[in-house]
This record gives C-alpha cells, structure tokens and sequence, in this order.
C-alpha cells in the first residue's frame, strides 16, 4: 500500500509562489508515475500537472509555464513549485500516484491509483 502525504499549501498573494511536496511511502516511486490535480469550491476536480516515471512531464493549460512538475526519487517526494499565483489557482490541491499512465491518459483521475488527502491553496488579490 502506497500512501501520500501533501504539504506546502498556504495563503499567498496574487503574483506570489508557493511549492506544494507531496511525500511517497513505498519502495516503488522511482517507477511510479504522479500527478497534481486540484478542487475549487463547487466546481469538479480536474488536472494540473504529471510526471512519468521515465520523464516526460504534461501540464493543464492553465498553469503551462507558471507551475513546474518535479520529482526527488531519493525522498520519494513529487514537487509541484507555482509561480505567478492567480486567484483562480485557489483550490485543495491533491498528489496522484500510481497507474498506468500514457502519453493519453495521464488527465484523467481514474488513471492514478493512490492519492493524498490535500493540502489548501489560497492565493488572495
């Protein structure tokens, strides 16, 4: 059984950054693909940024070019550093891990197996 912990979430300001870790259990993170989805108040969950295993890294088109995807397999931890916070970037923001993830499906929930419990993300204006 996997189990990831997220921590980092905060309240910035508008413009400000924030690094959201995302902690891993389990002897297999260096094979393992992840993922960053988020939540907004009354509106559905849905994809951020992921990172396979083996390197290639997709993002939503959102937060292309302001959030960056990265993993240290030594910690077994899965970064996700945002730059230049908008308001609209307010959600609980959730660690995805797991699956079996394709240049085609890495958008979909359904795809990771494991997940975090959230961590909140509050960027004021």
């Amino acid at each position: 059984q996997v189990q990831l912990v997220e921590s980092g979430g905060g309240l910035v300001q508008a413009g400000g950054s924030l690094r959201l870790s995302c902690a891993a259990s389990g002897r297999t993170f260096s094979r393992s693909h992840m993922g960053w989805f988020r939540q907004a108040p009354g509106k559905e969950r849905e994809f951020v940024a992921a990172l396979l295993w083996y390197g290639p890294s997709y993002y939503s088109d959102s937060v292309k070019g302001r959030f960056t995807i990265s993993r240290d397999n030594v910690k077994s931890t899965v970064y996700l550093q945002m730059n230049s916070l908008e308001t609209e970037d307010t959600a609980v923001y959730y660690c995805a891990g797991g699956g079996l993830l394709s240049g085609s499906n890495y958008h979909l929930g359904s795809s990771y197996v494991y997940w975090g419990q959230g961590t909140q993300v509050t960027v004021s204006s």
